[in-house]
């Protein structure tokens, strides 16, 4: 079963609290392989009190919180009956989930734009680069760091195989 991003409806002031219930209800219930993660989308504002720069974290959608997960029976269960949820956001009783440009947007609004199920790379695949200082050079993938969203990708310069961290944007798979 695919898992989806679903947005919950919640009390407006309560969504750190829904999160924090959730995401407790979620271990408790050991539904880790169904409900995968949690977010209240943040972004950063900056003030100016008194000439000093401040910056503040500020909630995108006040009364909001996305959830990443398999929708089933269960996990729906789950969910609804957080404290704090009022429901799911969606036509009748039927969730609709987000699209993913709608996701990779809202990630990157919070300078989180790497989405961990598309990690489309594997160790010892070789890869070509196609942007950066290594354009058009050709490499093997020697390990994936996901929480950076890079690669680290052996290439060979100048007669010797050389590392070098790379985006997951500037890469592509060589078929």
């Amino acid at each position: 079963m695919a898992k989806d991003w679903f947005v919950i409806h919640t009390y407006s002031g309560y969504e750190n609290k829904v999160k924090m219930n959730l995401e407790k209800r979620v271990e408790s219930m050991n539904m880790e392989e169904k409900i995968f993660r949690v977010l209240v989308p943040m972004e950063d504002e900056v003030e100016f009190k008194n000439g000093k720069e401040k910056v503040t974290k500020r909630k995108v959608y006040p009364g909001y919180v996305l959830v990443e997960m398999e929708m089933t029976d269960d996990s729906w269960y789950v969910v609804r009956n957080t404290p704090g949820v009022t429901g799911f956001v969606g036509t009748g009783t039927k969730p609709i989930p987000l699209l993913e440009q709608e996701v990779v947007q809202i990630l990157q609004q919070m300078g989180m734009d790497d989405l961990r199920a598309k990690i489309d790379f594997e160790v010892n695949q070789t890869v070509q680069v196609i942007a950066g200082p290594f354009k058009d050079f050709v490499g093997v993938v020697r390990e994936i760091l996901p929480d950076k969203g890079k690669l680290r990708v052996e290439v060979s310069m100048f007669g010797r195989e050389t590392p070098v961290e790379l985006d997951f944007g500037q890469v592509q798979k060589l078929d």
